[in-house]
C-alpha cells in the first residue's frame, strides 16, 4: 500500500476518541457490531479474533471481556497506547498465562505476509476509506482468515454521504463528488461504493452472510440534539430496522460479516 496516503492517527488520537468513540455515534456504532457478532457460531465459545486497524480497541476490549483472545493491531501507536490504557484500566489482562489481549503496531500489508497466520475471526472496521488501495485490502485481509472463518468488515458508505448531504442541501460538495480543498482531519475523505466493494470481496473470494446499516437514522436528524436525548429509543430503532431494506443501505456505515470457503 501507498504509505504516503494510508492514514496513520498518531497526534490526534485523543481528539478522535472525545469526538467520535466517546460520542452517540461510537456507542451506536459498539452496540450494532456487538450484535451482529453475537450471532457467529464461532464465538459461542473462546476464539482467537485478529482486529486489523483496531485504533483504541473498543470492540476488542469487549470481546475480550467475552473471553475471547484479541489481538489489536494499527499503525498508530498512539491509538495502541489508548487501547493497551483501557484495558489496564477495565482489568483486562495483558500479560501471562491468562492475556486476553495482545498488542502489536503493524500495517495489514505486513500481517498479510505473515505465512500460516490465520485467525477464525478477522475485524475490519472503519479502515478500508483511509486506505490508498482499498481493493488490495480485501485479497489481503483473505491471506488472515483461515478457511470456514469469517471477515468482519465495516467501511464508510459513499451512498449514504451522498444522500444525507443532498438533504443538507451541499449540492456543489456532491456535484464535486466530495473533493474539498480543506479536509476534515477525523472525516474519511473517501467513502466507498457499495457496489464497489461488493465486487471487491467477491473476486477476494468471499460470500455475503449478513449487511447491517450503521447509523440509518441517527446522522439524518433534523434536530441534532435528539441524538444524545433520545438515545435510547433512537438506539433500539436502529438495531430494529438496520438490517431491513432500505433503512441497511442508508447507514453511514455498512457492516458486513462475510465467510471464507474452505
Amino acid at each position: 500500500m501507498n504509505k504516503s496516503t494510508d492514514r496513520s492517527f498518531d497526534g490526534i488520537a485523543a481528539k478522535f476518541q472525545r469526538n467520535i468513540y466517546q460520542s452517540s455515534k461510537g456507542e451506536i456504532r459498539q452496540q450494532v457490531l456487538l450484535r451482529d457478532l453475537s450471532t457467529l457460531a464461532i464465538l459461542q465459545k473462546p476464539c482467537q479474533v485478529l482486529d486489523v486497524g483496531a485504533g483504541q480497541g473498543q470492540l476488542g476490549l469487549a470481546l475480550a471481556v467475552r473471553g475471547h483472545q484479541v489481538t489489536l493491531t494499527d499503525i498508530s501507536a498512539d491509538m495502541l497506547a489508548i487501547a493497551a490504557a483501557a484495558a489496564t484500566a477495565q482489568g483486562i489482562a495483558v500479560t501471562g498465562d491468562d492475556a486476553k489481549l495482545r498488542f502489536t503496531q503493524q500495517s495489514l500489508a505486513a500481517l498479510s505476509q505473515q505465512a500460516g497466520q490465520q485467525y477464525p475471526l478477522v475485524m475490519c472496521h472503519a479502515m478500508l476509506e483511509w486506505l490508498a488501495e482499498p481493493q488490495l485490502a480485501l485479497k489481503q485481509l483473505w491471506q488472515l482468515v483461515e478457511p470456514e472463518g469469517m471477515l468482519s468488515l465495516m467501511y464508510y458508505n459513499k451512498d449514504a454521504k451522498r444522500f444525507s448531504n443532498i438533504l443538507y442541501g451541499n449540492f456543489d460538495y456532491v456535484a464535486a463528488d466530495f473533493k474539498v480543498k480543506k479536509k476534515v482531519q477525523l472525516s474519511p475523505q473517501n467513502p466507498l461504493e457499495p457496489l464497489q466493494v461488493e465486487q471487491w470481496y467477491q473476486q477476494a473470494g468471499f460470500s455475503l452472510v449478513s449487511k447491517t446499516g450503521v447509523r440509518c437514522f441517527h446522522d439524518y436528524l433534523r434536530d441534532r440534539t435528539q441524538q444524545q436525548s433520545h438515545f435510547q429509543q433512537l438506539l433500539a430503532l436502529e438495531l430494529l430496522y438496520n438490517q431491513q431494506e432500505p433503512y441497511a443501505s442508508l447507514g453511514r456505515y455498512t457492516h458486513l460479516l462475510l465467510h471464507k470457503p474452505r
